[in-house]
């Protein structure tokens, strides 16, 4: 039987994360078995103890917790394994989805252009300008190769004009700054396509686009949701034969599919995530995500 971990609530080793409690509910009625694992632990590089209360049996299991490092996950995967269980994603998987980097090559041309600088100590102002070199006068957003700072949009987000270096260097900076310890691997630069804009972030002012998130696992669409719930809802559904041809391009079992409408009708995939750490985009769809799920596992 496949299992389900989540994760520990911090402090309480036998009690779920309460910010998964409606998907442990969920996986349950679904017909899951579930475990709990220590994301603390496995943050600190501790991934053994992480994993100390999962069933030491032959099995396999789908993650559904908070985000890990690419290393992070690695080691966990090490230690589900030294016990027995099988994660449906292997730590190429993760990465591939985790890391903009790595799946972009496989969606290029359906996706906005984008280059990327590794970062390891201070950032070096002279390759940030190499490499907007692409993008001319045109606007770009700055993120790091897993996640932006879109509620700062044009503080340490949008940048109007990749030529203006003034600019350039106040984004990336306050960018850096909001990330601090939990900047990602290094910085990725996008072309900023304009999108369809159905409404506007209550708390933010970030303009919000068209956008929808989908869940597959093995090929097949699991769950399909606006990005933004009630805040934003695109026009029309993406199309279902250029989703399906964009997810065979991913070497994932289990992974999410952001996509969204530009200005121009035609549609975008946005970036993907391992569908393991992905959010649900409103609440509610747990069961349906279990459901679903529970019909696409041996």
């Amino acid at each position: 039987m496949t299992t389900i971990l989540f994760c520990s609530q911090p402090f309480s080793p036998r009690e779920v994360d309460a910010d998964f409690a409606e998907e442990h509910t969920a996986a349950h009625g679904a017909g899951f078995s579930t475990a709990l694992i220590d994301h603390t632990r496995a943050s600190e590089g501790d991934a053994p103890g992480a994993v100390r209360h999962v069933p030491t049996e032959p099995s396999t299991a789908v993650y559904r917790g908070w985000m890990m490092r690419v290393q992070q996950y690695a080691a966990f995967h090490a230690a589900l394994a030294a016990r027995g269980t099988s994660l449906v994603n292997d730590p190429d998987a993760y990465r591939f989805c985790h890391h903009l980097p790595e799946s972009y090559p496989a969606l290029e041309g359906d996706t906005p252009r984008t280059t990327w600088l590794p970062v390891q100590g201070p950032v070096e102002l002279s390759q940030v300008f190499e490499r907007l070199q692409p993008f001319g006068s045109g606007p770009v957003i700055v993120k790091d190769f897993v996640k932006s700072q879109k509620h700062y949009w044009n503080e340490a987000c949008f940048i109007p004009n990749a030529e203006d270096r003034p600019a350039v260097e106040r984004v990336v900076r306050r960018f850096i700054e909001l990330q601090g310890e939990d900047l990602n691997e290094g910085l990725v630069f996008r072309e900023h396509v304009p999108l369809r804009i159905v409404g506007r972030h209550p708390r933010s002012a970030m303009p919000l686009a068209a956008e929808v998130r989908t869940f597959w696992f093995d090929g097949e669409l699991l769950l399909t949701h606006p990005y933004w719930g009630d805040l934003a809802t695109p026009p029309a559904p993406p199309p279902s034969d250029w989703m399906h041809h964009m997810a065979s391009r991913v070497r994932s079992r289990f992974f999410t599919m952001d996509v969204a409408l530009r200005e121009d009708g035609r549609w975008t995939v946005i970036e993907l995530g391992d569908g393991q750490v992905a959010g649900l985009p409103a609440i509610g769809l747990a069961k349906q995500l279990y459901e679903r799920l529970r019909g696409a596992l041996p």
